[in-house]
């Protein structure tokens, strides 16, 4: 039997999605009990992380499970991750032998691994975390890489069903936000997928030069599209947050200076309006519209505290629901289906 992998949500079918889903409301009503006595998730951190850890080590000890954490170069070797080099510099363990090596001693493989390079033709084909799954031979999860964090997707979606229940057709805005230097597009883009899969009306508010990758659009709206929902793109920030059952703002750099940090911030000079507000969120529907974000988030750079603060906000469900959606992953991919 071949192992299975979660690397996007949308490589999984939709009726997959459905059933983690339904099997993390489950573990967050406390009806599942072990189902990973003696499993062992080895956890790669090659970038910070609070919520993804923590998480993930929650999740397993809820269960009965262990998780060890390896920070490359910080307490486990260095680590090279270009397959075809020369080792004669720093690094000292290879992606191939890791990966090897932890699929003899773990049941799972779990991996962060930030966008390093300056070329997003390379960054763009993930090739760290695909490499990890390539060569373990065990399921291989990604918690968030270059190009997508189907972890926090899976949390966004429970989030959203919680509050609003019925989701097909409302609308969701993914806003990106003014931030002092250029961040990943994983998680704006993880966020799109996690509201098409729900069936949503996307609306991907943007200044000028910050697409999304094309193949992004092209998985969301195909998948929104599929699910009843659909997605349009737009530099119109009010005309986009009115109306709104969600906003997710997140920033993002853009693409088109991958890499040139001086032009991409001469690229995003005059933009700090681009900012959740607590009058924005008013114009939401019927000014009850629900705040998300992945966190950590920089309050009033990229949302007011008020917001954060307030009523509309769902950002700490959010965290908290990457808990459970992790502890449905983890039995699904690893778990004694004995008992649920």
């Amino acid at each position: 039997m071949s192992k299975r992998d979660f690397l996007a949500m949308e490589e999984w079918s939709p009726e997959a999605i459905d059933h983690l889903l339904a099997l993390a409301v489950r573990c967050k009503r406390g009806e599942i009990e072990g189902g990973l006595v003696k499993k062992v998730l080895a956890m790669v951190f090659m970038d910070p992380s609070l919520r993804t850890r923590a998480s993930m080590e929650t999740a397993m000890f809820l269960h009965g499970g262990h998780a060890l954490n390896l920070e490359p170069g910080k307490g486990s070797w260095a680590l090279e991750t270009e397959l075809d080099t020369v080792m004669d510099g720093a690094t000292v363990e290879h992606i191939i032998e890791m990966a090897r090596v932890l699929g003899r001693y773990a049941d799972a493989l779990a991996v962060r691994s930030f966008p390093k390079g300056t070329d997003w033709a390379v960054e763009r084909e993930d090739r760290t975390i695909r490499n990890f799954a390539r060569y373990c031979d065990k399921p291989v999860i990604n918690l968030e890489s270059s190009r997508r964090h189907p972890c926090q997707g899976l949390a966004d979606a429970l989030t959203i069903r919680e509050h609003l229940g019925e989701t097909a057709r409302k609308r969701f805005v993914l806003m990106w936000a003014w931030h002092p230097k250029a961040l990943p597009t994983a998680v704006p883009a993880s966020a799109a997928i996690a509201a098409a899969h729900l069936g949503m009306e996307i609306t991907i508010a943007r200044p000028a030069g910050y697409d999304l990758d094309p193949d992004d659009y092209r998985a969301i709206e195909s998948l929104a599209k599929g699910r009843g929902g659909s997605l349009q793109v737009t530099d119109d920030l009010a005309g986009a947050i009115a109306g709104a059952h969600v906003v997710y703002p997140k920033s993002w750099g853009s693409l088109l200076h991958f890499g040139t940090p001086d032009a991409e911030r001469s690229l995003r000079e005059g933009k700090r309006d681009w900012r959740l507000t607590q009058p924005r969120m008013g114009t939401t529907a019927g000014g009850r519209g629900i705040a998300m974000h992945c966190l950590p988030v920089r309050r009033n750079v990229e949302i007011d505290g008020e917001v954060l603060d307030g009523p509309n906000s769902a950002v700490i469900d959010e965290a908290e629901n990457r808990l459970h959606v992790q502890r449905a992953l983890m039995l699904e991919l690893i778990g004694d289906r004995n008992g649920y």
